[in-house]
Parts: structure tokens; sequence; C-alpha cells
């Protein structure tokens, strides 16, 4: 018999909380959770699928007017807002009950409270001021949206409110480069909303492959999205219209609505971690080993608490790790490479590996393959529109160690590579794969040709 209330505690009901509790019981251990919003996470509820149903709802314009070029007449086009929002809420709220479900199904005693930890071994459930103990305590408690402290940044709203407006601006400005704010730009571009997309940087999508930012820099603009960067906002103000965004070098301009997609944070501000002794570094992610393990032996964080790679597949994997590492007598390390990742702009991007700045900094040599063409549909359609496929080799074992691809379907060819990839991919390989024609992913085995880039500096071929 335990000396614990629990032998495990989770508090974060979101997809890597979850996945941890509910294999943790069926490897039979005894297992509480607590999260103080809804069962689901970011992702469920306010991340990656109500961001998917808005991308899939921002897509129907640009399909209705592509038909026109194979012989469709489409009339009496019409968007209605708050017919979307009920619907993603009914989903939202469908999954989230399947969450619930699953912890019951699986004999795991789940709190609607946040949860607080005393000590190692000790968590207060907070609407009940009650302490429960327990054996191990696994924090999952996800990452929350980092706002700039500038004057006036409380008039904004961030990625959760945007998924609950009570109607659309008519213009928006979206502060940020990464992939939810290039996301949201896209969304709100395609419901017919004048957008900007205003980052810091010199260029969209840091840590992407630089032929994808710039490659998907250039078709934002072409679909009409006001693409600032090097520019980053020092005051946001209240005006009769809208608001006002003052820049830090001084120049202004009005905006129905600001948005600020800034990047994420871990959510860790009055957990108590660091009263218990677990470390954690200056963003205030908690630091792990490969076994998801604090600094504090009873105590272990998977997800984005831990800003190691904040994806929710990612954090399903280290919580299936960590229960089986624990409760199931397999010592089971998080193995980090050859992750697939999409940013659902439009177009699209999947990618995987390294970039090629990366690569040519660990290898001596890398050989590029690279392909720019217009999809087949839009020939048709009339769309300017462009795809890029890149691959990036080791010119010395021929290992694939790098694709990146922007277009339509991207994600879902990516998604495929990278059983491949995680294989050994070769070059070779691919050579000597009989293409699948038409279609856009038969490019991955029918560039022979190595890029080079023209004499005189870089370019397209």
């Amino acid at each position: 018999m335990t000396a614990y209330d629990f032998d495990l505690f989770v508090i974060g009901g979101g997809s890597g909380g979850v996945r941890a509790a509910r294999m943790s019981a069926q490897f039979g251990a005894k297992v509480g959770v607590a999260e103080e919003y809804r069962y689901g996470g970011t992702c469920v509820i306010r991340g990656c699928v109500p961001k998917k149903l808005f991308v899939y709802a921002s897509r129907f314009g640009d399909a209705m007017e592509d038909a026109e070029g194979f012989g469709w007449t489409v009339n009496g086009r019409k968007f209605d807002w708050p017919t979307l929002v009920a619907n993603k809420d009914r989903e939202i709220d469908r999954l989230s009950k399947i969450y619930i479900q699953i912890l019951d199904k699986n004999g795991v005693t789940h709190y609607d409270t946040r949860a607080e930890i005393v000590d190692a071994h000790s968590v207060r459930l907070v609407t009940d001021d009650k302490v429960v103990t327990a054996e191990t305590i696994l924090i999952a408690t996800g990452a929350t949206p980092f706002v700039p402290d500038i004057p006036g940044a409380e008039l904004g709203i961030t990625s959760n409110e945007a998924f609950h407006l009570p109607e659309l601006p008519a213009s928006i400005t979206v502060v940020g480069g990464g992939y939810i704010a290039v996301e949201f730009a896209g969304i709100f571009n395609g419901l017919g909303v004048e957008t900007t997309l205003l980052y810091r940087g010199p260029q969209i999508l840091r840590g992407f492959d630089d032929d994808l930012r710039d490659g998907l820099a250039e078709e934002l603009t072409r679909r009409g999205i006001n693409v600032h960067v090097n520019g980053m906002p020092a005051e946001i103000s209240k005006t009769s219209d809208g608001y006002g965004v003052r820049l830090e070098d001084d120049a202004f301009f009005e905006t129905g609505l600001v948005m600020f997609a800034t990047g994420r944070i871990p959510n860790t501000q009055g957990l108590g971690a660091e009263k218990a002794g677990v470390q954690m570094n200056g963003k205030g992610a908690i630091i792990v080993d490969q076994f998801s393990r604090s600094s504090v032996d009873t105590i272990y964080a998977v997800g984005d608490v831990t800003d190691r790679v904040n994806l929710t597949p990612v954090a399903i994997h280290e919580g299936a790790a960590f229960a089986e590492t624990l409760f199931n007598s397999n010592p089971t390390p998080v193995d980090h490479d050859f992750i697939p990742t999409a940013v659902f702009s439009e177009p699209e991007i999947g990618t995987i590996g390294l970039t090629e700045s990366e690569a040519r900094d660990k290898f001596a040599q890398i050989d590029l393959y690279k392909s720019r063409f217009r999809p087949m549909k839009h020939t048709l359609s009339g769309r300017e529109e462009y795809m890029l496929v890149k691959l990036i080799v080791d010119g010395g074992t021929d290992k694939v160690l790098g694709c990146h691809i922007m277009g339509p379907d991207a994600a879902e060819i990516v998604q495929i590579l990278a059983v491949a990839m995680r294989m050994g991919l070769t070059k070779k390989a691919l050579d000597a794969t009989m293409a699948l024609h038409p279609s856009a992913a038969e490019e991955l085995v029918t560039m022979h040709e190595k890029w080079l880039p023209p004499q005189g500096g870089a370019g397209e071929q």
C-alpha cells in the first residue's frame, strides 16, 4: 500500500497530461488530475484544433474563386462569422468531453480546479483548499501567450480571444512573425479582413529555412497582406474608429484591432514549483532530463511547460514516454530529432529536419535540390501562386537531412516523409522511387540535378 493518496498526480489536463495519466492508470497506477479551465488543453480548446477549423473556413473564398476557371459559377457568396464561431464551439465542447471520458474510462480521478505544488509530494487543490499527496507529481500546464510590456498593450487581444470575437473587424494588425502570427494573418485575410502582419525582425518565421521564409512572405504579400518587417509597436492607443499603433521609429497608423502573437511562455507562474526546489530557466520553463525528470526526483514535467519542442504531438509523446518509464519498467528517453511540423498558412508549409544554414554549420558538404513551380490546379484557376520543394542532403553519406515544402498539402506530404527520414532515407532511395503523376509530391523523387547558386551570388534557378 502506498503512503500517498495517489501514485501519480498530474497538474494540467491537456494532451500531454491526459496521455500520461491514461497510460499510467493502464499500467496499474492510482492517478489524479487537476485542470483549472477545460480538459483538452491549449491544442483542443484554444490552439491547433480551433485554429485549423478557422483555416479551413478562410480557404473557401479562394476555392469558390478558383472554381470559375473550372467552369463553375458561384453566386451569392456570403460568410457569417457567428455561425463559424458557434459551430467551432460545438466541436470543441465535443472534444473536451472526450478527454474527460478517457480519464473516467481508465479510472483516473479528476478535479476541476487549479492545483499548486506544496512540496515534493503534495499538491493543493485551490477551489476546495484541499491538499492531496502523491508519490510522483507531473507538471503539464503548457504555455500562455506572451504580450510585450508596452503602453496600451491591454487594448490588444491574443490568440485566446481571437476565437471568441463577437464580430470580425474591418482591419487588423497581427503583431508577431511566428507560426501563430502567420496563420492568423492568413485566417483574417482569407475572411476578408484588411490585414497587416507586423514583425520586429528582418523576415517572418525565424528558425525556418530561409527559402521558405522568403517564399511565404512573397506569397502573403501577393495575397494582399501587408507584411511589415523591422517594425515593433511602442504604444497602442484607442481612437474613434479603432486603435492607433505607434512604432518604435515613431511611425503611426490606425487599425480596427490589434492582436499580439508574440510568442508563448511556460505556464509556471504561481504554480509553486520553485518552492519545492524545481529548477527553471530564465523564461520560467522547467528544466528536465531526457526522461522528463526535474531537479526534484519526484517531480516531472512534459509539454510546452518545459520549452523543449512546443508541439502537441511532442507533448503526447513525452507523456507516453513518462508513463512507460515510471509505471511500465521501460525507461524511455524522448528523441526530439526529425519532428515534422507545419505552418497552416496560405499557402501552407511542411518541414522536417535541418534548415540549409543548420546543415552548413554541421556538415562538411551538403547538396541542395530545389524546385519552384506553379501547382497544376492554378493553371486553370489563374491564381499566381507558386509551390516550393527543397531537399538538403549530406554530401558524404547521401542521407536526407532536411525537407522543406511550401504549397497545397505540404503538411500531409512531410508527415509521410518523416517516417522515411527517421529510418535513414537517402537521396538514392528517392531517385529509385517511381513518381506518382500528376502530383506535387512527385517532385521529391524527380529532382535529380543539384541546385547551385548562379555565378556571382545566390539566387533561384
